[in-house]
């Protein structure tokens, strides 16, 4: 592992960090909402829309007001089940954005890859954003002197988000290890739970399935991309007795966007057995 000071940190993402200061400070912006606006465009940079926060700095700040607003509608639109038909007029083009990229961006693209845009917003906001924007935050939002002598989080107006889960941001200058070679073969993207890349699967009572038939089916698919499949456990005596569900842990979070294909529930069928699959949400 290898250490690197907040101070090297905030000079490797110094530009993110003048544009965070003029979306809270000169636009007065929501800190927490700004946070996400952040964080959504950097998971923008990282699906091929390089140097997005770096072309917005010489745009004035009424500018970079309309394009936050747009990144604003990204995100929403992750938050809602069923997008309105407003939401996605026009093929849902994210305009001013993709006018300052060359290169179309739209909310539809966000729908397609639903779970890989949640994973990869929520990493970046815990990875990046609440370590480099630290005192930013400090200064708008404010620390009382318990807060500071503890090293408590700053509490930010917004979370815990019902979709992208809370966020701890400790004031006080600290030191972060990464792995060897520094931040240069950092990459925040990589660090996705499990949870976040499994999906529950239903079986028809009678039609009884098996491990070997579920990995069959998702590797023709989607090639190599089975991890772990838990079966439901039962005594199995009797087609009563059968696995009537399944939890598919996938290598990779962009998978789960691949077989839903913007679906909430996906319906497939292999040696005549229906299987159904949709997102695995953990419940207490």
């Amino acid at each position: 592992m290898a250490t690197i000071s907040l101070e090297e940190l905030h000079a490797y993402h110094s530009i993110d960090r003048e544009m965070f200061s003029r979306l809270v400070i000169n636009l007065r912006r929501d800190p927490g909402e700004s946070l996400l606006v952040m964080a959504t465009w950097l998971w923008l940079e990282e699906r091929g829309f390089p140097n997005i926060v770096f072309k917005m700095l010489k745009l004035s700040d009424r500018m970079v007001d309309v394009l936050a607003d747009e990144a604003v509608s990204c995100f929403k639109c992750l938050e809602s089940n069923s997008p309105s038909s407003s939401m996605l007029a026009n093929g849902g083009i994210i305009l001013f954005t993709s006018r300052l990229m060359e290169k179309p961006i739209s909310l539809q693209m966000f729908l397609q890859n639903r779970f890989t845009a949640i994973s990869g917003i929520k990493n970046y906001l815990i990875t990046v954003c609440a370590r480099v924007f630290t005192d930013i935050l400090q200064a708008v939002l404010g620390t009382t002197p318990l807060q500071a002598i503890r090293n408590q989080s700053l509490v930010i107006p917004g979370f815990p988000h019902p979709l992208f889960g809370g966020v701890a941001v400790v004031p006080g200058a600290m030191d972060i290890d990464f792995p060897a070679g520094g931040l240069w073969v950092w990459n925040p993207p990589n660090n996705v739970s499990e949870d976040e890349r499994t999906m529950f699967l239903t079986f028809s009572r009678g039609f009884p399935v098996s491990e070997y038939e579920v990995r069959e089916l998702f590797t023709s698919m989607c090639g190599d991309c089975v991890d772990t499949v838990y079966m439901q456990e039962n005594s199995f005596s009797s087609y009563e007795d059968q696995p009537l569900f399944a939890r598919l842990v996938l290598k990779s979070v962009d998978t789960v966007d691949q077989i839903l294909n913007g679906k909430r529930i996906a319906k497939f069928r292999i040696n005549g057995k229906h299987i159904w699959a949709r997102k695995y949400e953990r419940r207490e």
